[in-house]
């Protein structure tokens, strides 16, 4: 036997980088089981995060660059997606096992966009993934998703969400009409996010790997009622590069450490963008802003995500980019930003209580 395979340990597997974030495997928690003969090594990784075909390709590709010499003679890759442990003194969802809050300190930075990408990167990954919208006031999801009509409710009570390019959604925009401004007070609001959220029979028997909730901008009602009544295995800030939106996303960021909700990262959105005559990259709104403050507050920057006009057009027409260009730039960076937050998600605790039964 050479020295490959006596040197070829699970730690040393793990420390296999995925190919699309550049995270090592051992940062995600994940485990691994090797065994080596003459014939080569028997590798089987199990990972607590989705990836697709390709991925897992990839990985092996990886896997076999590492054992050189040493032929591959079986790669297996299982996954599985538990519940993580969320703020204290709050029951876990029966539907659900990771709830994932995107939230900014201000508007306009792109944020319902970033939630919508991310959620469609997720299931494009393999991933089953809802989409909550929780601003009541502005609710923009049902457009970005290109989503009409109403959600059926089988008992009078419950709902059932609307699917669209392969994820579940529900908002209060389905539920009114499109030009009806939400006239409510704080405590209206917050009633009828946790109404959307408990009454929608997210994911069938089956229930989601994840629900992504996008925020309204702040800090107010609708954050508070979330960290005090929802379970939040993680938060996502998403910001622009430039100080006056850093500033703010500190707010935020804060605001999720106050209340005891784990903040994965940061997502800096509209980073640069690329001249499509020249290919000139330009950074509008300044440069290095978001990294700047993930290292001031020890937290990771899950990506950089580009401007680009393509990202607001087909958001506009119901179609996001990662649906409708799943091989562009843009949505190549949607899908490392999505498969880093949900290793970063994968290396936290799991939950001390199991889920439903029919989910697990």
């Amino acid at each position: 036997m050479n020295d490959t395979a006596q040197d070829l340990s699970p730690e040393r597997l793990l420390s296999v980088s995925d190919p699309l974030t550049g995270l090592p495997l051992a940062a995600s928690g994940a485990r691994a089981k090797v065994a080596t003969a003459a014939s080569g090594a028997a590798v089987a990784l199990t990972l607590g995060y989705p990836l697709a075909e390709d991925g897992v390709a990839a990985l092996r590709e990886a896997v076999a660059t590492l054992i050189g010499p040493l032929p591959l003679a079986s790669f297996e890759v299982s996954q599985r997606i538990s519940p993580h442990a969320t703020q204290p003194n709050v029951a876990l969802s029966p539907r659900v096992r990771n709830i994932i809050a995107v939230g900014s300190g201000k508007g306009g930075v792109g944020k319902s966009t970033t939630a919508v990408n991310l959620a469609l990167a997720l299931a494009a990954d393999g991933a089953r993934v809802g989409v909550l919208d929780a601003d009541v006031y502005g609710p923009s999801i049902p457009t970005m998703l290109g989503l009409s009509g109403r959600p059926d409710s089988p008992d009078g009570k419950s709902i059932v969400p609307m699917h669209a390019h392969g994820i579940e959604a529900m908002s209060i925009g389905l539920l009114v009409e499109q030009d009806t401004p939400m006239i409510w007070r704080g405590p209206m609001a917050t009633s009828a996010l946790t109404q959307l959220l408990e009454q929608t029979l997210w994911g069938g028997d089956a229930g989601l790997d994840y629900l992504i909730v996008d925020l309204p901008p702040g800090t107010g009602d609708i954050q508070l009622t979330l960290a005090q009544k929802i379970p939040v295995a993680g938060a996502v800030i998403v910001t622009t590069p430039q100080d006056v939106a850093t500033l703010d996303a500190r707010k935020a960021l804060k605001m999720f450490e106050k209340v005891q909700v784990p903040v994965l990262g940061l997502v800096e959105n509209m980073a640069m963008h690329t001249c499509s005559n020249c290919g000139h990259v330009e950074h509008v709104f300044g440069e290095g802003g978001g990294t700047r403050m993930a290292a001031q507050y020890g937290v990771a920057l899950l990506g950089s995500l580009p401007l680009e006009l393509a990202i607001r057009e087909q958001g506009d027409a119901g179609v996001p980019v990662v649906a409708s260009a799943p091989g562009s730039d843009a949505a190549r960076a949607y899908r490392a930003t999505a498969r880093a937050l949900a290793m970063r998600l994968a290396a936290r605790p799991r939950a001390a209580m199991p889920i439903a039964a029919s989910m697990v």
